[in-house]
């Protein structure tokens, strides 16, 4: 028999209040949250963007030690599978969380802001830039190793600085959270395109980097 259950619901077997879909603290039954459960609630944490990294694991560590499937072994192949399916869908939820882009994409999209895919643009104010970025990590491509070197590494740490200023900035329009469909979301979607083509930019100068040994 398989149970939904959603935070804030009792656990079919004892009762008891349950702080995640996946797993009752009070008995130790594995549930099945279904497909609904957000990251926040499949953790039993409160859906804020600002989250505490050291709390966050140290629930993600409680509960895959009540949910590690050989400790259901003895309650049959559901039991143990419910588990299995459980300790799957808390990594993901933590990967999430823990990621600070990740977890602002998840907001903007889940307040009914626009996706990855449905908003592609940038603020205007980076275009410029990032055509500069790309002329100069195009160039480094065909530079001999100490040239490349001397041109990227400024720029990577100009990037990274940048990326550092908008996640700030990301972090404090979602702080409180907007009300849902705030025109601000699709602002903050254009800001997190410039971190996501930043990103890239960043894994490029790396792969560049890579077969630019330092000059010793």
């Amino acid at each position: 028999m398989t149970h939904d259950h959603a935070p804030g619901t009792t656990c079919p077997k004892c009762w008891a209040r349950l702080r995640t879909p996946l797993f009752c603290e009070s008995c130790k039954e594995p549930l099945d949250p279904g497909d609904d459960a957000s990251p926040f609630e499949t953790l039993g944490v409160e859906p804020t963007f600002p989250v505490d990294r050291m709390a966050l694991r140290k629930r993600l560590l409680s509960l895959s030690r009540n949910l590690h499937p050989d400790y259901y072994a003895a309650g049959g192949d559901e039991a143990r599978e419910r588990a299995e399916r459980s300790t799957a869908r808390l990594n993901a939820a933590f990967e999430l969380l823990a990621d600070d882009f990740r977890r602002a994409s998840w907001f903007v999209k889940s307040l009914g802001g626009p996706s990855e895919s449905e908003e592609r643009a940038m603020p205007a104010e980076f275009l410029a830039e990032v055509m500069e970025w790309n002329e100069t990590i195009e160039e480094a491509r065909s530079a001999a190793p100490a040239e490349a070197r001397e041109r990227l590494e400024p720029l990577a740490a100009e990037l990274r600085a940048e990326r550092d200023r908008i996640m700030r900035s990301v972090a404090q329009g979602l702080t409180p959270l907007p009300e849902a469909n705030a025109p601000v979301l699709r602002d903050l979607r254009r800001s997190l395109n410039v971190v996501r083509y930043l990103d890239r930019a960043l894994e490029q100068i790396d792969e560049v980097l890579l077969d630019a040994p330092p000059s010793r």
